[in-house]
Formats: structure tokens, C-alpha cells, sequence
């Protein structure tokens, strides 16, 4: 999960694992896979860093190294 402000400025926690798609539009957009869209303060740069910072705190980012190099040998 990672928090993000909306437009009025109050926090909102998402699904990291569900967000499809980040556009940078006058606001960022964030559009999940379920098709619900957030319009939040955050710039994409920072929305990025969360997900990543998320997925390598649940191990995502470290699994999927791995999977990759496994598929390598």
C-alpha cells in the first residue's frame, strides 16, 4: 500500500500491486487495474519511488531479479 495526497490535499492509501498505468497530466493520474482512477498532488516521479520503495519492502522487486536471472541459465 502506499499513501498519496489527493487534489484537496488529504492522504489516500492505494493498492500499489493494482495501479496499471501513471500519466502525467496537468495532475498525475493514477488508473488501477479494476479502472478506478485517482487525480492526485504527487508527481509521477514521487508515485514511482513509493511503488518501488513498497515492492522492495514485501520483496517484489528482489523476486522478480531472481526470476529474471533464473530464466537466464
Amino acid at each position: 500500500m502506499i499513501t498519496v495526497r489527493r487534489l484537496n490535499g488529504k492522504p489516500i492509501t492505494i493498492n500499489a500491486l493494482l495501479i496499471e498505468t501513471i500519466e502525467d497530466t496537468p495532475d498525475t493520474v493514477i488508473t488501477l487495474t479494476t479502472g478506478k482512477k485517482f487525480m492526485v498532488l504527487d508527481d509521477v516521479s514521487d508515485v514511482i519511488r513509493l511503488v518501488q520503495n513498497f515492492l522492495s519492502a514485501i520483496g517484489g522487486v528482489r523476486g522478480t531479479i531472481m526470476s529474471s536471472e533464473l530464466e537466464g541459465s
